[in-house]
């Protein structure tokens, strides 16, 4: 059945999808005769121009996102305003990595248990405490071992501890221990210890340039100024 819809001279004209009771009209239903109300029989009238129907939108303006304040060191001064800078994953540049901007660290390894040292020295060198840490870009510090010589390990492994190199040729495999290879190179006790906790590839070949290892408490590296590597690990030094 063909549903009328009649406006009223009080409200703007709208359908509602049902039968609108009007003086003037008698519904179908209610009719002796069945009679089925055809809408083009009875044409609506036009709205006026005082009650016609107005769409009224708030006008938004386009304003670029901005960086916050303390956030605006990670992007270049062309970026701050950019429209879709939240959109870009943040990516070192050259610039973000410079060698003559890196912080030295400096460490004394007199009584500090060789793992727990080298993985606190790896965390810094691959740049992991930093917020802009990126696996792929070397982004870490400098660390200056210096006693390399009185570094300690637990348990057995001064005597157990192995250390193999080959020269190459047949039968041609040294085998030492770990306190035969502290009285004979030290620095090559933690520099091993750290290259195995750093990447494989390229990109641990110029990390591992970043760890400096002496014998002795002295350094030639007084001009880069280093400070004091921060150990968190209570359990590095052992107290004798």
């Amino acid at each position: 059945m063909a549903v009328l819809c009649v406006s009223s001279s009080s409200a703007p004209p709208s359908c509602s999808n049902s039968l609108v009771h009007s003086s003037r009209l008698q519904p179908a239903f209610l009719s002796s005769s069945p009679l089925f109300l055809n809408p083009s029989s009875f044409p609506l009238p036009a709205p006026s121009a005082d009650r016609g129907l107005r769409i009224r939108c708030q006008k938004k303006e386009n304003v670029a996102p901005r960086i916050p304040l303390d956030q605006r060191w990670m992007f270049e001064e062309s970026e701050l305003d950019g429209p879709d800078i939240w959109n870009n994953t943040w990516y070192p540049k050259a610039a973000d990595h410079v060698n003559t901007d890196k912080t030295w660290y400096v460490v004394d390894a007199t009584d500090k248990v060789l793992g727990r040292l080298a993985s606190t020295i790896a965390i810094y060198i691959r740049g992991k405490d930093l917020p802009t840490y990126t696996p792929s870009v070397d982004m870490g510090s400098f660390v200056i071992v210096v006693n390399a010589e009185k570094v300690a390990v637990s348990g057995k492994k001064r005597t157990q501890k192995l250390y193999r190199r080959h020269s190459g040729r047949p039968g041609g495999m040294k085998v030492e221990t770990f306190d035969q290879l502290q009285q004979r190179i030290p620095e090559r006790i933690i520099e091993h210890a750290v290259r195995g906790m750093l990447p494989k590839g390229r990109l641990g070949r110029a990390l591992f340039n970043h760890l400096k290892v002496y014998k002795g408490p002295d350094h030639p590296h007084e001009a880069q100024k280093p400070i004091d590597l921060p150990i968190q690990d209570k359990r590095i030094q052992i107290q004798r």
